[in-house]
């Protein structure tokens, strides 16, 4: 699965982001690690093999977010 993934910015008035990239970046590994723990604790309904295949993609998602942004800083 390598499709681009666009996320909208929150900015205000003056173009001031309202979330930074670390902030997105943690909220997609906890969704994702989230997710896992329900399967884990024996909730109904979620499919296990479903539920990894997700979290490993958050995870990625957000390792993307966080190099993009990295690369940004240094300039490259």
């Amino acid at each position: 699965m390598n499709r681009e993934v666009t996320l909208p910015l929150i900015v205000d008035d003056r173009g001031t982001l309202q979330v930074t990239a670390a902030d997105v970046s943690k909220l997609l590994r906890r969704l994702g690690g989230r997710w896992v723990r329900l399967v884990e604790e024996g909730e109904q309904g979620l499919d296990e093999d479903t539920v990894a295949a997700l979290a490993i993609e958050l995870a990625k998602l957000a390792d993307r977010i966080d190099v993009a942004c990295i690369a940004h800083s240094s300039g490259s």
